[in-house]
């Protein structure tokens, strides 16, 4: 059975990375972009990897323009942004698409261990049927809806969880910790 060790990705400054390079830590993907209003997720993801980063965690952000046009720079300018604008340290990937035909093998993978976001709360909900519909990349119920989809791997590579863009970092940490505690 394949796990996430199994795939590559490139870095933003064009290097191939080994997924299994992260084996044994809690990994948490996460589709960004630079123009959304759950950019100042950015500030949250940080403070989260910071915090855990020496328990053995991991953010890895992989941007992506794929809705509304909400990351239009190059991967240095992104890098740039993240970095002066919200401190990120976490290791970012290279400008990925995440649905369609040239979708990212990565969040291929991850789609299909976990299908669909969490949402919890009527709030939640209607941003879930908003995001649905002006979303022209969503094609698959499985495909991701907007800009900060996350996904939590275990240290064994499998997913655990999928969450929605509007789930705040602070509001999963608990499965975070609840990971690292394995």
């Amino acid at each position: 059975m394949a796990t996430i060790y199994d795939f590559t990705a490139l870095s933003n400054r064009g290097k191939e990375v080994k997924m299994s390079d992260y084996k044994g830590q809690v990994i948490l993907i996460v589709n960004t972009a630079s123009k959304c209003g759950f950019t100042p997720q950015y500030d949250g993801l940080e403070a989260l990897y910071r915090k855990y980063k020496d328990q053995g965690f991991v953010i890895l952000g992989f941007p992506c323009d794929q809705f509304a046009n909400q990351e239009p720079g190059s991967n240095e300018q992104i890098e740039e942004f993240c970095r002066i604008n919200h401190g990120v340290t976490f290791p970012l990937m290279a400008k990925s698409d995440v649905n369609g035909a040239n979708a990212n093998p990565v969040f291929e993978y991850l789609k299909t261990q976990a299908p669909t976001e969490e949402y919890n709360g009527l709030k939640a909900k209607a941003t879930h049927a908003l995001l649905k519909r002006i979303s022209k990349s969503v094609e698959k119920e499985s495909d991701i809806l907007w800009n900060f989809t996350k996904f939590l791997v275990s240290r064994d590579g499998k997913v655990i969880r999928r969450f929605a863009p509007v789930a705040e970092p602070k509001d999963f940490e608990h499965s975070i910790v609840a990971e690292l505690a394995k």
